[in-house]
């Protein structure tokens, strides 16, 4: 089995929902637990970047089977906390293959959405596996080979992986997803998106 590392971002300060987003209320628990049992699902190691909100973020989380990593600069924005969460990974097992990245405002997404993911990388094929949604949109969930790890390192500010993903366009191998990688930013997209998760449960 090759060597994938998942990587969950959830550093940002959730500005437009007015509370945490890691700690809204998603079925029984709070929606960073959801995030991360249903990533733990895969039976992959899984490693969760905090910022905002860390340490009471990490009351909620600490027990669980995962790394936890508190990124001091999660201001800078997302291409930040990726180079961070990457450079982590790095640092405790060289020898990483891939990574795959998630966001915590994802919530649609399903162990079995991963699992294809998963499924499709292959060691030494340079792959970039996207998630692409059914309005044409693509990005994350997505898994790096370990050729692109440099320039994940090289991130900065809010820069996304998108620019990766641009200049390696013969790379990337698409995943359908459907509907399932619409964002939960505001309270009126969070209460659109429990309801569409309490009918599925």
């Amino acid at each position: 089995m090759a060597n994938i590392q998942l990587l969950l971002l959830a550093a940002g300060a959730s500005k437009r929902m007015g509370s945490p987003k890691q700690l809204l209320e998603w079925g029984d628990e709070t929606l960073i637990e959801y995030q991360i049992m249903t990533l733990l699902s895969t039976d992959y190691p899984l490693s969760v970047v905090l910022g905002a909100n860390a340490e009471e973020i990490i009351r909620v989380i600490n027990s669980l089977p995962i790394e936890i990593y508190k990124n001091e600069e999660w201001e800078q924005g997302m291409g930040a906390s990726i180079a961070f969460g990457v450079r982590q990974l790095l640092e405790i097992d060289s020898s990483i293959d891939g990574i795959l990245i998630s966001l915590i405002d994802q919530p649609l997404l399903t162990k079995d959405h991963f699992k294809k993911m998963l499924d499709l990388y292959q060691k030494k094929k340079e792959q970039i596996i996207v998630s692409h949604s059914k309005d044409g949109w693509s990005g994350a969930p997505v898994l790096f080979d370990k050729k692109y790890f440099d320039e994940l390192i090289n991130l900065k500010g809010d820069e996304g992986a998108k620019t990766i993903t641009s200049k390696h366009k013969n790379s990337v191998k698409l995943i359908e997803s459907g509907e399932i990688l619409r964002d939960l930013d505001t309270p009126k997209a969070y209460n659109e998106l429990l309801n569409i998760f309490n009918q599925r449960h």
